[in-house]
């Protein structure tokens, strides 16, 4: 499932108004700018996520390490995505884009003819971002979480862990990927070595 985005939506903005220290740090954006959609370019990985939904609980489990690619395209409000996961040992590789709700925070993909919902969570560091939804309420809240490094601070770390408290998962929830696993790297090389040839060629 591309990028965990299975996700039915409902806005998260009431939970986390509660009066809570763990809650403190966190930004939700709205609106995105085109300087919010230039701190997401480049390459990122998915380092984990907590998912009440059993269906996208299942999908998480199932991806053993993941990285991807966000290029903006202002005009057009999307990112276009080229995406690398590993599932089964083996590699995954889907390119799509994202399209961007500029004034109210949010952003969306369409997978199985269906239009799925997350709002971005930044955090104050900015080398780290969150997407966050839930169905229903409470019932199938769901975070992921995303660095520019496969590896990420206690500090990072942290501010991941506080969100997941603040809206009321318990961190034995959490399903982390392992970057020791990745199997796309081959993949990428190749295509960075296609695009180096292409790009030549212009």
């Amino acid at each position: 499932m591309a990028l965990l985005w299975a996700l039915a939506v409902l806005s998260l903005l009431p939970l986390l108004d509660a009066q809570s220290p763990e809650c403190a740090n966190l930004m939700t954006v709205a609106p995105i700018t085109n300087a919010t959609m230039d701190l997401l370019s480049g390459k990122w990985f998915y380092i984990g996520s907590a998912f009440r939904n059993p269906e996208y609980n299942k999908s998480a489990r199932a991806i053993q390490a993941a990285f991807f690619y966000f290029e903006p395209r202002h005009a057009e409000d999307k990112l276009i995505t080229r995406e690398y996961q590993t599932i089964a040992d083996k590699c995954v590789y889907n390119c799509s884009f994202i399209k961007i709700y500029c004034q109210n925070g949010t952003l969306s993909k369409v997978e199985s003819d269906k239009e799925h919902f997350v709002d971005l969570l930044l955090s104050k560091h900015f080398r780290t971002f969150m997407l966050a939804a839930s169905w229903n309420g409470t019932k199938n809240v769901g975070v992921s979480f995303y660095a520019d490094k496969p590896e990420v601070t206690q500090e990072q770390k942290k501010e991941f862990l506080d969100v997941i408290k603040c809206i009321g998962i318990q961190e034995s929830e959490i399903i982390y990927t392992d970057e020791k696993k990745d199997a796309c790297g081959p993949l990428e090389k190749q295509h960075e070595e296609e695009r180096k040839k292409e790009t030549e060629a212009a």
